[in-house]
């Protein structure tokens, strides 16, 4: 009885064929729906530490894009957590939180914040600092520049406050940290436009705390090799396990 079967070549070629299209699908996946962030700095605690990387939902709030016609999309909302491309340097990725939509109202007073002269319910937001300050802390004040302030964004922001309220422009949004004694946000270098918004952060995949601390020091001074294998060997030590598939709200 004859016996028939693909060849080597035709194994090959097959086998190709899977590669390429597990790498189509993954580039998909990566461009169009879930892309993959590390969270650099504390601006965020205590929603998103030092550490954690996320899952970017890139299809939740859609584009101008033909294929939102036929998407699930929604539109984004106060108290929203968004990453977006940072308008000063968009190569850089910056998260923060929706406070302001476009025709809102913005003022802060006291550490608190009012959006249409009502004030906003915030049980994420934490402060670090004892000492307020002027500028930070009872937004906006046009009297005196302060460091760190941006120079297009202060002129700017002379032409949109009437009664001691910040007027969001249509296609921009108002983000702060909930870390806010510690966060660069819009009360320092102004509005996300709507087209730098990439999506909104789906869950923590994974959280590591830092060993700087722990780490002994190094047989030479600036050793990365040494500093790799030590934090591959403590991989489960570092990791926060309490933080890793949570959701991000």
């Amino acid at each position: 009885m004859a016996v028939t079967g693909k060849s080597h070549g035709s194994d090959g070629l097959t086998s190709l064929q899977s590669l390429l299209a597990t790498v189509v699908i993954a580039i998909f996946v990566i461009t169009f729906i879930v892309q993959a962030f590390q969270i650099p700095s504390e601006s965020m605690e205590n929603t998103l530490l030092i550490g954690d990387y996320l899952l970017v939902d890139k299809l939740r709030y859609g584009g101008d894009r033909i294929s939102d016609l036929f998407m699930p999309y929604r539109p984004i909302h106060r108290g929203d957590v968004i990453v977006f491309l940072y308008p000063l340097n968009p190569s850089q990725h910056f998260v923060k939180r929706v406070v302001g939509l476009p025709g809102d109202r913005v003022r802060l007073i006291d550490r608190r914040v009012y959006v249409n002269g009502v004030a906003l319910q915030e049980p994420y937001v934490q402060h670090t600092r004892k000492a307020r300050d002027v500028f930070r802390d009872d937004f906006p004040r046009l009297n005196v520049p302060v460091p760190g302030l941006d120079g297009n964004w202060w002129l700017q922001m002379r032409k949109l406050v009437e009664d001691d309220q910040l007027i969001v422009p249509e296609g921009c949004y108002f983000v702060l940290g909930d870390n806010r004694d510690d966060s660069l946000d819009s009360r320092y270098w102004g509005f996300v436009p709507r087209e730098n918004i990439i999506g909104r952060p789906l869950l923590i995949y994974w959280s590591v705390r830092s060993l700087d601390q722990d780490m002994p020091p190094s047989p030479n001074a600036g050793d990365r090799l040494f500093h790799f294998a030590y934090a591959v060997a403590h991989l489960f030590q570092m990791t926060r396990w309490d933080r890793t598939f949570r959701l991000v709200r």
